[in-house]
């Protein structure tokens, strides 16, 4: 049975990292004139409203987005995250946080395409709502993300991002991420994957990392990832989270190491805030 939602997470530390990280990817594909396509496994809802019953429940959007909107220096990267938030809150005030597909949805051209997949029967159609406007360039899909994907692949136009970031609910589906993006990788194999992933006491998560270098085969990778605070004694809660990017777009490093050290800082929680930055010669 299907029970996380989205919506009590949304705007935490976990999805500034995954959002600074993916604005860069869309950047760099929208540098060509040539087409792409977007595909996302786990859309969620695609907008959150941060005063309903559930982002109010636990707040956490208030240690992640929250800590940065009213900055003012800020690193490049982290700005021009920011600026897309501030995109889906035209009166400046913070009410709404943007997932990932809305933020997918307005790197788009005429001519690039959005794939998104969500199994949640209420975030479907939540999704469906917010996305109205975006007409055939959008399409959406009430079904599982990991298996749907793969008939889309390769991309017509050989270029593009797929983005993989299940809940992790259970523990098989640490298995299902690293076998998806081995099939994928077969089928589109100079696609961009970006994949996000819980930093949690669980083995699964610790060891995925690992299973991803190896999955990769021998394709380029970078790896970021961000620690706000200790682990839990009980094993619960999420203490950071990170990123993993097979075939990452050369103009990624770069604006990473300059705004990991500063988030780390910013949205740590205690002194064991970290962060770090790898990649395939490292």
């Amino acid at each position: 049975m299907l029970s996380y939602r989205h919506a009590f997470h949304a705007g935490n530390h976990a999805d500034v990292l995954k959002h600074v990280v993916l604005v860069q990817i869309l950047r760099h594909l929208a540098r060509k004139d040539t087409p792409f396509w977007v595909i996302d496994t786990h859309a969620g809802a695609g907008l959150y409203a941060l005063n309903s019953e559930p982002a109010v429940r636990l707040a956490e959007y208030r240690e992640g987005i929250g800590r940065l909107w009213q900055m003012q220096k800020r690193p490049a990267a982290v700005a021009e995250y920011v600026a897309e938030v501030r995109a889906a809150n035209p009166d400046g005030r913070l009410r709404v946080y943007p997932g990932s597909p809305w933020l997918a949805w307005r790197a788009l051209r005429a001519k690039d395409r959005l794939r998104l997949f969500e199994l949640h029967g209420t975030d479907s159609a939540l999704l469906v709502s917010h996305l109205r406007e975006a007409g055939r360039q959008v399409s959406i899909t009430a079904s599982d993300g990991f298996s749907g994907m793969q008939a889309l692949l390769p991309p017509p136009p050989r270029r593009g991002l797929v983005l993989i970031d299940p809940a992790y609910e259970r523990r098989e589906e640490y298995g299902r991420v690293v076998q998806t993006l081995r099939e994928g990788l077969k089928r589109f194999a100079t696609g961009i994957y970006a994949i996000w992933y819980p930093r949690l006491a669980r083995v699964e998560s610790q060891r995925l990392p690992q299973r991803l270098k190896a999955a990769a085969g021998g394709r380029p990778w970078l790896h970021a990832s961000l620690t706000v605070c200790a682990p839990r004694e009980d094993g619960f809660g999420l203490s950071g989270s990170g990123m993993f990017v097979v075939n990452p777009p050369w103009t990624l490093r770069a604006p990473l190491a300059e705004a990991l050290p500063w988030l780390a800082k910013v949205l740590g929680q205690d002194a064991t805030a970290t962060y770090g930055l790898e990649e395939t010669s490292s």
